[in-house]
Parts: C-alpha cells; sequence; structure tokens
C-alpha cells in the first residue's frame, strides 16, 4: 500500500528528510504586518527574523485550507496527517475538514489526523514514527494505533530567550506578566497532556535554564533507550548543542536529531529559542 504523510509546516524537518518522498510539507503563511510569507522551501530565517524584530506589533501565523490538504489525498492508498497542537492553531480542525471531505466523496478511503499536542520537532518524531511503522507494510489501523501511543508518551519542552512573540499572541495568558519580563529569568516551558502551553519551571539565565529542562527531561521521558531526542534551535546551533550534551548527561536517548526552526517555530521560538521533544 502506497502512503503519504503531510504535515503542516511548523514540523521542523532536516534539508535531509525533506527529500524524502513520503512527507508533503503543507505550508502555514506568516504575516508581519502587510507583509506575507509562505512558509514552504523559499523561507528564509535570518529575513524573517529582522522583519518581526523591525515590526512594532505583533507577527501572526495563519493556517492552511483544507484544499491544500486535499491536494494530496488523492495520491496514495494511506493518508497520514500531522498538524500543529490543536490547542495552538487552527491547522488541526483544516485537516479534519480535509478528511471529512474526502472521506464523503470517498468513504473507503483510508484517511487519518493527528493532534500531535506539540510543535516544531514534536511534529518531525510524530512523522518519523509514522514512516518507520507504515514503511514496515503495518496496517493503517495498527500505524494509527501505535503512533497515538507514541503522541501520548511524547515529552515537549522549550527554553525562548525572548517570550514576547508568545505573549503578543496570547499564548502565555496563564503565565504572570512578572515573570515573563523579568530580567534574564527564562522559564523552562512544557506541553500539557492536551497539547496547551504551561510554565514548569524558572531559572536565571539561559545556561542555567536549560540545565534545567535536562533534569525535567530526565525525570519524565518514557523509555528513552528506545527514542529519539529531537531538538529545535532558531539561529542557534551552539546552543543547540550545548542542549544536546546536558540532556545526554541525564537520559540516554537512542538516537539524536538537531535541525534549525523552519517559519512557525521561527515565529514563535524567536531568534535564540530552543525545542525539544522526546
Amino acid at each position: 500500500m502506497s502512503y503519504l504523510i503531510l504535515c503542516d509546516s511548523c514540523t521542523d524537518f532536516t534539508p535531509q528528510l525533506r527529500q524524502d518522498s513520503h512527507y508533503k510539507i503543507i505550508p502555514l503563511t506568516l504575516h508581519i504586518g502587510d507583509y506575507d510569507v509562505t512558509d514552504d522551501e523559499s523561507f528564509d530565517q535570518k529575513d524573517f527574523l529582522r522583519r518581526v524584530a523591525d515590526y512594532p506589533e505583533c507577527a501572526r501565523s495563519s493556517c492552511p485550507s483544507p484544499q491544500h490538504f486535499m491536494r494530496w489525498c488523492q495520491q496514495a492508498d494511506e493518508i497520514y496527517m500531522v498538524t500543529l497542537s490543536s490547542q495552538l492553531s487552527g491547522s488541526y480542525n483544516s485537516a479534519q475538514l480535509a478528511r471529512e471531505m474526502i472521506l464523503e466523496q470517498s468513504p473507503q478511503k483510508h484517511i487519518h489526523v493527528f493532534d500531535s499536542k506539540s510543535a516544531s520537532v514534536g511534529q518531525t518524531l510524530i512523522a518519523m514514527k509514522i514512516n518507520e511503522l507504515a514503511g514496515k507494510g503495518l496496517s493503517f489501523e495498527s500505524v494509527i494505533k501505535q503512533t497515538e501511543q507514541f503522541i501520548d508518551e511524547m515529552g515537549t519542552k522549550f527554553v525562548l530567550e525572548t517570550l514576547e512573540n508568545l505573549r503578543k499572541n496570547g499564548r502565555l495568558s496563564n503565565l504572570s506578566a512578572a515573570i515573563a519580563n523579568a530580567l534574564n529569568i527564562k522559564p523552562v516551558m512544557t506541553s500539557t497532556p492536551v497539547g496547551e502551553i504551561d510554565k514548569f519551571s524558572q531559572a536565571r539565565g539561559m545556561k542555567r535554564a536549560i540545565q534545567k529542562m535536562a533534569e525535567a527531561i530526565a525525570g519524565d521521558a518514557v523509555h528513552p533507550e528506545e527514542k529519539t531526542l529531537g531538538i529545535a534551535h532558531c539561529n542557534n546551533r551552539e546552543r543547540a548543542e550545548f542542549t544536546r550534551d546536558e540532556i545526554l548527561k541525564l537520559v540516554p536517548f537512542k538516537n539524536i536529531y538537531i535541525t534549525d526552526t523552519a517559519g512557525v517555530s521561527s515565529l514563535y521560538a524567536a531568534d535564540g529559542g530552543i525545542v525539544v521533544c522526546y
């Protein structure tokens, strides 16, 4: 059976993974005032970060239409979709609507939408898991069951250089302004079981915040010796490698995956941000 994995563009792939024909990226659109950026292979991170820094108001993103997902749905026997957390974006709802519209026309079609309950490299790890399972020839139902279990066990944490973009976009309603704006206080953020953003802890300075994040991962990683550690960085490979080293001091992950953020993740992580999924 042929299969495709449709991922919205918050999924942060390496250039090598983008070459895998089983993955198709469905781009979101980024808005910096009247200037629009399509989050596809043409995305220029440095230019984007400069424009966001120069823009006094809030840059935003908009999700793909159902038609953007639907255009791929007849090109394989099995279609798996992976989207940003449904608590953070309308991308999941758009993919679900695409699924419903296709199934009205072709009820026998195999289509499933996974709510990542995460973002960035969390979506990447999910897509890679689907590819692994489907590539082994497992049934459509088995791929769904095992991937949903993988999502339930997966953890997401991140540390940002600045929380301003998240605050402006209303993603930090449960975080007090005093903490968000405190000089050199870096909150360690996490995702909840339903995919919302929450504060896990905090530290003074980025180095100590990353170390606290590593300690938190050591406390809740499920079977890390069997899994991949995914790290996405926004324009700071050195910091990503420091994060990797700090985590590996405490947790024996089987594999490591490091990539730079694409457009959506760059918007919310901001320059210097680190996202970790496992």
